[in-house]
């Protein structure tokens, strides 16, 4: 610390964290409040966050993982890079995957903060997820592109869109004639920029009661603060080293067998320090799975953060603690113009994320957690079509269906996590909202009985939902559904959890099986049924608490059979627990286990 008076420093530090994530929560308040797409003001799928004037990451407020760990940091270099001379006033659209952002769905808009004398301080970044960004088919998530030439999407490398203030009209004009939803665009263009620009203004007060000086003096207290939490959280864990493998379903590009990610995790409880290697992985394929180096580097975070004390500060001064190893041409590593990017931030970052926290549970018992599961399925597709009410394009991402959460070694799952690098963020759609906004008809949403990953902690259950377009609408939905032969798998004894699958259901009633990836056109009197992929259970079933599985039948997460068969709990007829049979059961199934 930089004051002899600890108590001093401490509420000092304690003080300006809380401004300054505050100032990224007002960032994010209006972005959430003056979104124009349903994916930025229903599903709420945006980030803020401030990096320093050593491009490295302060605060982040409620933000999902995989948009801001790493990413705004290089953004912020390639802000630099291409625009030495950086004045106040200035605003830059950025989506380049080959220059630190996530993927080109997430347009994000980068304010360098300026005082008076023209000295570059600290950067504000709004990132949120586009609806559309002009690929060749309307979705965001183009899983079959075999580069970003057939991707389609307008790359923005940190490309000027204000200066003095003013927008620069000739980008404006790009964007409009390029998305098929201009008027929706430019909404979310304006909501990221005053989110931006409310970012700027506050730290410029901040500055001015405070002073420049005191806060790069408290932002250099607050990442070495941060450091030793991250030590202490790394030394509560013993040293060890395992190499994990999840793999992701085969899609339009990858091999038969799909995509398989290796990781190599190394914890060093004396040094306090956590590697991952993520070399051994295959080189970049012709398809749009393949992860920018952004995602890349935030999901081994991820798999990390999940793995420990989680109030550990995330921020680049724990970001010291955690060595990463990627290499360039690598489907999880370093992509090169042209690879596509398109679906980064989810599916491969995925099976980056959960074998790492898979790994470090391995280790250390009372830590780590199961696979989460997987997306995108149906029920969160892209919809898209001619709205007959409007008589005007629609293009949407859906948050109909999404559970995923995997269980952790002291709780249940949190069922609507969406996905292991979304944390919860995101919301689920309202059903009357969905069908207010768009000429489409949800006809089911349940939890599914018997899916979720079994364990003394259990897993997410799977959700059935099912819609489609009105009578008088042709609607096309895209979506990339990973999780449907690889599930989300459990640790120390834990289940699987279910699978996704998906249907169309035609005209006549009939059952047709669909792709994991793939564009469905829906007609009138058809529709997709869709079915999210539950998470992973952590340790033994037979340890779960017989009260708790009782209460589980009881509520409708599991039946009475998988009661008795998977956890050993035998309920009489009236639903009380038959105490008996359930030691006998549990000892059957205890010692079948350690027969195989």
């Amino acid at each position: 610390m930089s004051n002899g008076d600890t108590t001093r420093d401490g509420v000092r530090l304690a003080i300006l964290s809380n401004r300054f994530e505050s100032i990224a929560r007002k960032m994010a308040n209006t972005l959430m409040r003056t979104g124009r797409s349903g994916v930025l003001n229903t599903a709420r799928d945006f980030s803020c966050c401030i990096i320093t004037r050593e491009d490295e990451l302060l605060a982040t407020a409620e933000s999902l993982p995989i948009h801001v760990l790493s990413g705004p940091d290089l953004m912020a270099k390639s802000m630099k890079q291409f625009h030495p001379e950086l004045t106040r006033g200035d605003a830059f659209l950025h989506n380049s995957p080959y220059h630190g952002c996530s993927h080109p769905a997430d347009h994000t808009i980068l304010v360098p903060v300026i005082d008076d004398e023209g000295v570059h301080h600290f950067t504000v970044l709004a990132k949120a997820h586009q609806a559309d960004i002009g690929n060749s088919v309307p979705t965001t998530y183009v899983g079959h592109a075999r580069d970003v030439y057939e991707e389609g999407a307008l790359i923005f490398p940190a490309v000027q869109v204000q200066k003095d203030y003013q927008n620069i009209e000739d980008i404006i004009r790009m964007c409009r004639m390029r998305i098929r939803v201009p008027e929706q665009w430019w909404g979310d263009y304006l909501a990221m920029l005053g989110a931006a620009r409310i970012g700027e203004r506050e730290i410029l007060s901040l500055a001015q009661e405070v002073g420049w000086e005191s806060l790069h003096e408290y932002t250099g207290d607050w990442f070495d603060y941060s450091e030793k939490r991250m030590i202490d959280a790394i030394k509560a864990l013993p040293s060890g080293d395992m190499s994990r493998t999840s793999t992701h379903d085969p899609f339009p590009g990858t091999p038969s067998e799909g995509i398989s990610v290796t990781v190599k995790v190394s914890i060093d409880s004396k040094e306090g320090k956590i590697e991952v290697d993520l070399r051994d992985n295959p080189d970049n394929y012709p398809c749009g799975l393949n992860l920018s180096e952004a995602c890349a580097r935030t999901a081994a975070m991820i798999g990390v953060f999940n793995s420990i004390d989680h109030n550990v500060p995330k921020n680049a001064g724990t970001f010291r603690r955690i060595k990463l190893h990627l290499r360039e041409g690598c489907v999880v590593g370093i992509p090169k113009h042209p690879t596509s990017c398109s679906v980064a931030t989810t599916n491969v970052a995925d099976r980056v994320s959960n074998p790492i926290q898979c790994a470090i549970a391995e280790i250390s018992e009372g830590h780590g957690m199961p696979e989460c599961g997987a997306i995108i399925p149906p029920s969160m597709g892209v919809i898209s079509g001619m709205n007959p009410r409007t008589k005007e394009a629609f293009v949407n991402q859906i948050f109909v269906a999404i559970t995923g959460g995997s269980a952790s070694p002291t709780q249940d799952a949190w069922q609507t996590i969406c996905h292991v690098g979304n944390a919860g963020l995101c919301m689920l759609d309202n059903v009357e909202i969905d069908e207010l906004h768009f000429p489409m008809k949800i006809h089911a949403r349940y939890m599914l009985p018997d899916t979720e990953g079994a364990g003394t902690h259990r897993g997410a259950s799977s959700c059935f939902a099912e819609y489609g377009p009105t009578q008088d609408c042709v609607m096309e939905v895209g979506y990339v559904s990973d999780g449907n032969t690889n599930f989300a798998r459990g640790v120390r004894g834990g289940g699987a959890g279910g699978a996704a699958k998906q249907h169309c259901r035609r005209r006549n009633g009939e059952l047709e099986t669909l792709p994991a990836c793939a564009q469905v056109f829906l007609n009138p009197g058809e529709s997709i049924i869709s079915y999210t992929a539950g998470g992973g259970g952590y340790g033994s079933p037979t340890k779960r608490d017989p009260e708790q599985v009782r209460r589980d039948v009881e509520e409708g997460w599991i039946t009475i059979n998988r009661a008795a068969e998977v956890y050993g709990v035998v309920l009489k007829e009236c639903g009380s627990i038959d105490a008996e049979a359930t030691r006998t059961r549990r000892t059957d199934i205890e010692a079948a286990t350690q027969s195989v």
